[in-house]
């Protein structure tokens, strides 16, 4: 089996909240004829363009790769386990929230069965953009019932304002929204199981809204303590390249790197690495090969890839991320990198 780092193309989503151009993130998305809101790169149906899976979708290679490149903790049953979207926000979207994967598995197994837990890094970010993520102390289900049949579910969330290099962390049954002028990447669970409660009566060219789901939605939602909102982050030089820590659960986890210079990184074979380029273009060499890298580009690095290089051609910002194959042994390596106990429990969450 060869290993290589291997890209995917993206698939892109209509969406009444997006934009009708989505450059120069995606240059040749430019003029369209209806709103794009999400890009997704790791999606079923993002197919591999390099490597030993050129040409397949990422839902059939998955199911197919050993685990010298799935990892030796990753299952190989069942979808791919990372969704990574690029949201391009011109509208709010809809007030909503995601099930965890217990009330998933119980009630959502036609699509899946999978809860959603998420985090937003916001790339750009227009002046006076914000998130509105888990609802106002005291709120109780009643409130938001009322709130919801008067059209004002907005006033019973928490107003988060958002610049660029910032990310939100949104665990499974928090009710959020995300408002307009905002460009966010976003790493989830592979999932897209969303209950709607209120969507600003938007109807389509066909006068037709979209589908709300408030009995399920009021059956997940957190009430009482928030756990979501915007990440405490912990950054940490390390020699040519800066690390922020974001976010670590048992779904993902996730870190910026910024860097100038040629940097070493290497793999563990538990688990595959998924890097997220950002901004800035250079080349991935590992043994003798090299491969050139640009913004707007995710790439599966296999779990046992080993060691290799990142040579920027000018200064580039990318987010890695992976599965954590033990939350517990993931904590003990970030202490292992210098990061305290204090620290650890703005970005950990068990």
């Amino acid at each position: 089996m060869i290993l290589c780092p291997a890209r995917l193309e993206p698939v892109f989503s209509p969406r009444p909240w997006g934009s009708l151009s989505l450059a120069p993130l995606f240059p040749k998305q430019s003029g369209l004829t209806e709103p794009v809101g999400e890009a997704w790169m790791t999606g079923g149906e993002c197919r591999f363009v390099n490597g030993p899976f050129t040409g397949r979708s990422l839902g059939d290679a998955w199911r197919a790769m050993p685990p010298e490149w799935r990892g030796t903790s990753a299952k190989r049953d069942g979808d791919f386990p990372l969704l990574i979207k690029f949201i391009f926000s011109e509208d709010k979207l809809s007030v909503q929230v995601h099930p965890d994967d217990a009330y998933a598995s119980r009630h959502e197994q036609a699509v899946g069965g999978r809860g959603k837990t998420e985090m937003w890094y916001a790339m750009q970010a227009r002046p006076g953009a914000e998130v509105l993520v888990g609802l106002k102390p005291h709120v109780t289900r009643e409130d938001f019932q009322r709130a919801i049949a008067d059209g004002l579910a907005e006033e019973c969330l928490t107003h988060i304002p958002i610049r660029a290099g910032e990310a939100v962390f949104v665990p499974a049954g928090t009710a959020h929204t995300i408002g307009p002028g905002l460009l966010l990447c976003e790493i989830q669970q592979q999932s897209d199981l969303t209950y709607r409660v209120y969507d600003y009566n938007r109807r389509d060219a066909k006068r037709a809204t979209r589908p709300l789901h408030i009995e399920k939605a009021l059956e997940v939602i957190r009430f009482g303590e928030q756990t979501g909102g915007k990440i405490d982050a912990v950054r940490i030089e390390q020699g040519a390249v800066t690390k922020t820590y974001f976010a670590a659960c048992r779904y993902f986890a996730t870190e910026k790197w910024e860097f100038g210079d040629n940097i070493s990184a290497a793999t563990s074979r538990e688990y595959f690495d998924l890097l997220i380029f950002l901004e800035g273009d250079g080349n991935i060499h590992w043994k003798a090969e090299s491969l050139e890298y640009g913004p707007a580009q995710v790439w599966m690095v296999p779990a046992t890839l080993g060691d290799f290089q990142l040579s920027p051609c000018e200064r580039t910002t990318l987010l890695r991320t992976c599965v954590p194959s033990n939350i517990n042994e993931f904590v003990r390596q970030l202490t292992d990198r210098g990061i305290d106990r204090a620290s650890m429990a703005r970005i950990v969450h068990l």
